[in-house]
């Protein structure tokens, strides 16, 4: 089972689907039948009142969801985005295609940037900051505001791995110029595949969605007020949207439900020396879905990760900047990995393995039990499911106490 929202799948997404199925009505506009009304519009107007943001923008991936937030502030060659070194390929390839060069930042002990890091990376071709709020936990949205607003820069949410999750009261993805999401398998909530963008600025929707429908203005109509683009084919289907909107339904069940598996596994491991959990930003308004520990000792993580039969962070695959060949072939400048982009344009910037020491190393301290995230891929191989029972929690915390325990001493 992937992701917590997969749990929930039942009769509410069956009925949506046996609706389109019905009428073969599989896109979002109705042509022929002006008085329905599409699920994907459905969704997109549930987004807009859950989120108390006028504007959304529903498009078929996460990655999609980047790139349109990217396209919608005017990201392009010459632009610099920071990013941090520890986030899905994703946020770092939506930079490389929109044609600006990625800036990678290291992260802290929230396993989210770093906001020190972030300002000492600013150059004057610096255009934005995309926040990623990994694992599902905020970033420290007020300091990297700060850091925005006094050097005059977007900041990109990226709330793949956080989608319902809040900081200082206000969900993520409201916080930032724009923000984006995905409901892919291994997300909160998921329509198979899909995403979708926020944003308070109507010529920043407009330009999202010109770019996600190649071109159109809002809602598909010829002229409008904003800027004249070329777009390409994001679009959600119409299956994705009956799904999504019966997922966002059910978007608080999920996050009460993996917050409460979250709190009663923490409840049952001990504090001792040696080990610490994660800083969070804002424990209340975290979505729960994992529980991060960070030891003072590598070898002491590995040895965990290894008897628990997971990985530390540092092995999360395409996860963590050093796992990611692309940037390496940036790096040197002997290969394109990106179609459409001349060889050796990111070649003043280190990416190889080394280049971010503190999030190497504190990567390599942390350990994840997942809550309801089923994703070896992501370190998340070790944990509960977010229907666990009393005595599956007692289980996992139990057993990952012992083990730290055997192995600090």
């Amino acid at each position: 089972m992937p992701g917590p929202g997969y749990a929930f799948l039942g009769t509410e997404e069956a009925a949506n689907v046996e609706a389109v199925l019905k009428d073969w009505q599989l896109t979002r506009y109705s042509y022929d039948k002006p008085e329905t009304t599409s699920f994907v519009l459905r969704f997109e107007q549930a987004v807009q009142s859950l989120f108390d943001v006028p504007h959304a923008v529903a498009v078929n991936s996460g990655t999609s969801a980047l790139i349109t937030a990217l396209a919608a502030i005017g990201v392009g060659p010459g632009d610099e985005v920071i990013v941090p070194g520890y986030t899905f390929i994703a946020s770092i390839g939506s930079i490389v295609y929109s044609g600006a060069t990625p800036v990678l930042a290291e992260i802290d002990e929230s396993l989210t940037l770093d906001p020190r890091d972030v300002e000492a990376k600013i150059t004057p071709s610096t255009k934005a900051i995309m926040a990623v709020h990994m694992l599902g936990a905020p970033c420290d949205l007020a300091a990297l505001r700060e850091i925005a607003q006094r050097h005059d820069l977007a900041i990109v949410e990226d709330v793949a791995q956080a989608c319902g999750g809040s900081y200082r009261g206000r969900r993520l993805g409201t916080h930032g110029t724009v923000g984006a999401f995905s409901l892919n398998p291994f997300k909160v909530i998921t329509s198979g595949e899909g995403g979708f963008v926020l944003t308070s600025d109507a010529h920043l929707y407009q330009r999202g969605y010109s770019f996600q429908d190649q071109g159109w203005f809002p809602l598909r109509t010829d002229t409008g007020d904003g800027d004249i683009l070329f777009g390409l084919n994001l679009r959600m289907p119409e299956l994705s949207g009956a799904v999504a909107c019966a997922q966002l339904d059910k978007l608080d069940e999920v996050l009460a439900a993996t917050r409460s598996v979250k709190h009663a596994v923490a409840a049952r491991i001990p504090a001792r020396d040696g080990v610490r959990r994660r800083t969070l930003h804002d424990r209340e308004g975290e979505c729960g879905t994992l529980l991060i520990h960070i030891f003072d000792h590598p070898a002491d993580a590995t040895s965990v990760a290894d008897a628990l039969g997971t990985k530390t962070m540092l092995h999360s695959g395409r996860h963590y900047y050093g796992n990611m060949p692309q940037l390496a072939a940036l790096t040197d400048g002997t290969a394109s990995p990106a179609p459409f982009r001349a060889p050796g344009t990111e070649s003043k910037h280190d990416y190889r393995r080394g280049s971010l020491p503190q999030t190497d190393d504190i990567l390599a301290r942390a350990v994840a039990i997942s809550i309801g995230v089923s994703d070896s891929y992501l370190g998340a191989g070790y944990g509960v499911t977010v229907q666990a029972t009393e005595s599956d929690i007692e289980r996992a915390a139990d057993q990952f106490t012992a083990t730290v325990d055997a192995v600090l001493g």
